[in-house]
């Protein structure tokens, strides 16, 4: 399979607003499987969505129902990680099977999955940024995905990453990128965009490092805009993850939103998605749907796009980042 990174440049924001009511919004958007490829996880209103039992197998014939669906209707991008239980494996098998060769493939490394498929497991994933679990993981990605992975990302970054001082990571993850793999980093806490900022100031032999990068972004905490407005232009591919606020705006949506979705008759979930699409910057946002119904109803997202009124009903919506990490720290795994 020969691996594919669409880059994408929107000069304003009206340009990508009108991308949002077509088809051709479907292209920005991509499937994230956090919360697919293992029996326990954070996302409120994925119990029900699930299969009754979660097996291995339950959960496999789950995630390659999701991926069809999305891939029937245009989706070109899957974002999966090391800790995200069998999510490697299960795209690897499902893109082996399919034979689809014009899928995007982006994972990560630096957590490990070790809540051995328990539902009442006490750590469910623990992190590392260093050069013995880069060099581990990527072998292990590899096996699973193969020449289809095209952009692999530091898991979580922060500022208080070793990464940072780590020379020794650093060249490994330049000689990856020198085999063709793009490396990119994912951020998480309320100092993301001190993260992206020193991220993308580092350099190994006078190149940039990270040629991607992808943040927790929503109407609740916007507070990374603008430095990926910035990576935007500098050239580097942003992604958007967490963009329903790991379900929250969808299972139990703000009067804002409420109203936004009920002047354009789609549900919460199709307006916090469109919020995410309408940032001129965001060249993929990813879609954490667990069933063919949430993936479904995610997709109304093509069927309208934010105006003004509905602009300013959302602006509102943010809190301070503390808050926000705080809240989604206390969300249970289940």
């Amino acid at each position: 399979m020969t691996a594919t990174l669409e880059s994408r440049s929107v000069d304003n924001p009206s340009a990508a607003a009108a991308k949002v009511g077509d088809m051709s919004a479907i292209r920005r958007l991509g499937m994230g499987l956090a919360a697919l490829g293992r029996p326990a996880y954070i996302n409120v209103g994925r119990v029900q969505e699930l299969p009754a039992q979660r097996g291995v197998d339950d959960l496999r014939r789950a995630t390659w129902e999701v991926l069809d669906a999305a891939y029937l209707a245009g989706l070109r991008w899957v974002d999966a990680a090391r800790s995200y239980g069998l999510s490697e494996e299960f795209l690897g098998g499902w893109l082996a099977e399919r034979g689809h060769r014009d899928v995007t493939v982006s994972s990560k490394w630096g957590y490990t999955y070790v809540g051995d498929w328990r539902m009442d497991a006490t750590v469910h994933e623990v992190k590392e940024h260093s050069l013995s679990r880069f060099r581990d993981q990527y072998a292990e990605t590899l096996r699973f995905l193969g020449e289809a992975l095209a952009v692999y990302q530091v898991h979580s970054l922060t500022v208080e990453s070793p990464l940072f001082q780590d020379k020794a990571l650093q060249a490994a993850l330049a000689e990856a990128a020198q085999h063709g793999v793009r490396i990119g980093f994912s951020t998480s806490g309320p100092r993301q965009a001190d993260t992206v900022r020193r991220a993308l100031e580092l350099e190994v032999d006078g190149q940039r490092l990270f040629s991607t990068v992808q943040s927790t972004w929503n109407v609740l905490e916007p507070s990374v805009g603008t430095a990926l407005r910035d990576a935007h232009e500098a050239g580097v591919h942003v992604l958007l993850k967490e963009v329903l606020a790991n379900g929250r705006l969808a299972v139990q949506p703000l009067e804002a939103v409420q109203k936004v979705a009920h002047r354009h008759g789609v549900g919460p979930d199709a307006v916090a998605l469109a919020a995410a699409l309408d940032r001129p910057w965001a060249d993929t946002v990813l879609i954490g749907a667990v069933s063919t119904g949430q993936l479904r109803s995610n997709l109304a997202v093509l069927d309208f796009a934010l105006d003004d009124a509905d602009r300013e009903e959302l602006r509102s919506l943010s809190v301070p980042a503390t808050r926000y990490w705080e809240e989604r720290a206390a969300l249970p795994w289940i």
